[in-house]
């Protein structure tokens, strides 16, 4: 018990698993270990060992962890997740922090970042922390350093392996592939890409929400972008790539290189653009148009503008809602129509600014409560 302390206490101290601390523990501790670092849940654990008084008392929960391994349906695998560990050692009679309840686990916040590696693994990402991010299998995939999580390029991972980030509103995150691709990810976005990618063919991921992308050239393999119907084919370059689900159009902004914009419902409608342009495919008419743009006003997100040019309002309180991690509910039609034209910076600006001034073009009556927005 007392190794297993330590290494818990060094982890928690670097905030890292490396795998030399864990030579001295056994096969289960190592698996409990790996568990734990995955939840974020080492401190937890502390306490935990803490309130065990004897060194009989972890024999005796040792012993309850193999006894659940034996079972037809394991309930200690290796690498669960932190609360299915404890879930069956208290099945089989152990009663966790020697109190006669059975804990909870607390349910993952709407507010959390969330990174998935499986069916039934999915771990919460805390802001501003370093860590490492490590597989089922213990391997080693990348690191969280801040508000990126960058994957390896040497990772063993031989198969096709896909992870999952959700970051929610109100919040914004940069990942970096395995390939060197860097994406910024903007609220409201779901992601999912490969942790390791394939030696020969595309490079695909799939994606809800808005990010965007600064493309590692490889001329040998195609990096692509798929939502819905929609994919957008890259060699090297930057650009934005939106679809949200309430949106009407899937949109994608060039910014340098040039990128192909294809759907499978009219593959005839194939657009080749060049940089300042915008393809634009709509999820109701199936149609897909050009235009040139401000590039400006598509990417100031990424440094915290929002850039509103001859947007309504309607319009304009989607973004607003996804940003600020509000709701915002307009029983004002007139305003709902209203055309309007405003730059405003999240870092600098609270959303209680950002609805003064837009009271001062367009008079209306609104309350705030909490995270939600009543417009009168």
């Amino acid at each position: 018990m007392q190794k297993l302390k330590s290494v818990l206490v060094r982890i928690e101290q670097s905030g890292q698993l490396e795998v030399g601390v864990l030579q001295d523990l056994t096969q289960d501790e190592r698996e409990i270990v790996h568990a734990l670092f995955q939840e974020n849940l080492v401190s937890e654990a502390l306490v935990f060992l803490e309130r065990m008084d004897t060194e009989l008392e972890w024999q005796e929960f040792m012993e309850k962890v193999q006894a659940s391994k034996k079972q037809k349906f394991p309930l200690l695998r290796p690498l669960l997740r932190y609360a299915a560990i404890f879930a069956g050692i208290l099945a089989v009679g152990y009663v966790f922090f020697r109190q006669n309840n059975i804990p909870k686990q607390n349910p993952i916040s709407e507010t959390s970042i969330k990174l998935k590696m499986g069916n039934d693994n999915v771990k919460v990402i805390q802001e501003g922390s370093n860590q490492q991010i490590v597989s089922t299998s213990g391997e080693v995939l990348g690191v969280q350093k801040g508000n990126r999580i960058s994957y390896k390029v040497d990772s063993e991972i031989g198969e096709l392996v896909y992870n999952e980030l959700e970051i929610p509103f109100g919040k914004i995150f940069e990942l970096e592939l395995s390939d060197g691709t860097l994406v910024h990810l903007n609220s409201g976005t779901q992601i999912k890409y490969p942790v390791r990618f394939p030696k020969t063919g595309k490079r695909e991921i799939f994606i809800k929400g808005e990010a965007y992308f600064r493309v590692s050239k490889d001329k040998e393999n195609p990096f692509v972008v798929h939502s819905d119907e929609v994919a957008v084919e890259v060699l090297g370059t930057a650009f934005n790539f939106s679809s949200y689900g309430e949106d009407d159009e899937i949109k994608t902004v060039l910014v340098e290189g040039s990128v192909s914009m294809i759907n499978s419902l009219r593959p005839e409608d194939n657009l080749v653009l060049v940089p300042g342009t915008k393809g634009a495919w709509n999820r109701i008419s199936h149609k897909t148009h050009e235009e040139k743009v401000d590039t400006s006003l598509y990417t100031g997100w990424i440094s915290g503008e929002l850039v509103f040019r001859n947007v309504s309002f309607k319009d304009m309180s989607k973004k607003l809602e996804r940003r600020y991690n509000v709701i915002i509910e307009n029983n004002n039609a007139l305003l709902g129509a209203k055309i309007l034209n405003a730059r405003f910076n999240v870092d600098i600006e609270s959303i209680e600014d950002v609805m003064k001034s837009i009271g001062e073009v367009y008079t209306f009556k609104y309350t705030i409560k909490g995270n939600r927005i009543t417009i009168d």
